[in-house]
């Protein structure tokens, strides 16, 4: 057994026993708001291109987020079930963004030779922290992480990912930027700094 999968069984596993009190609750916030299902499934590209399937707690009906799911995706919580992916194997704790082959073909990286395919999805990671900042800067994100992943760095993104449903993404961020002392900031983020000026318009 690799150092990384170790690592991803024992905090998968912590954090279902962890959330589990919390998760019976929102199990009941959501049969309570509008009923079942209370779990969404869908298929995602893992590692190797093999199909997989992804859980999430719902929080959209009908094309609508919900009054808990807003809640649940602004805290992260909805992603809580992905646990179980990554003790069946099929995700990691980080790693790149799981696509759907739509999302895979719409960004123009459905292709199984693809670097990001030789790694298993992630739950956060590079990318997943930077959501929202362009196709651009996710792509840039994989590459360094695939240059550089590290148990050290795999738990660097798991509490910085903590900090962030903790305080809120946009803070974090400014906190970043604001770090002067070249030990607090975190080598990733100067990487992306320096990528942003470099092809800034």
């Amino acid at each position: 057994m690799s150092g990384k999968r170790a690592f991803d069984l024992i905090f998968a596993a912590m954090g279902l026993v962890l959330f589990s009190l919390l998760l019976l609750i929102i199990l009941v916030l959501i049969l309570l708001e509008d009923g079942t299902p209370v779990v969404f499934a869908q298929v995602r590209i893992g590692r190797h291109f093999r199909p997989f399937t992804l859980y999430k707690l719902r929080s959209m009906r009908n094309g609508k987020v919900t009054r808990v799911g807003g809640w649940l995706r602004k805290t992260g919580l909805d992603e809580i079930l992905q646990f179980i992916n990554v003790l069946n194997g099929s995700m990691s704790l980080v790693g790149p963004r799981p696509l759907t082959r739509e999302d895979a073909r719409r960004l123009n990286l459905y292709d199984e030779n693809l670097p990001r395919f030789r790694l298993k999805p992630g739950i956060t990671g590079m990318a997943q922290l930077y959501a929202g900042q362009g196709f651009r800067i996710t792509q840039f994100l994989e590459r360094n992480y695939l240059e550089r992943q590290s148990l050290r760095l795999d738990l660097m993104l798991v509490l910085f990912s903590l900090l962030v449903n903790l305080f809120g993404k946009r803070r974090m961020l400014v906190w970043l930027r604001r770090a002067r002392n070249r030990r607090v900031r975190i080598k990733w983020h100067r990487d992306l700094l320096a990528f942003l000026r470099l092809h800034h318009h």
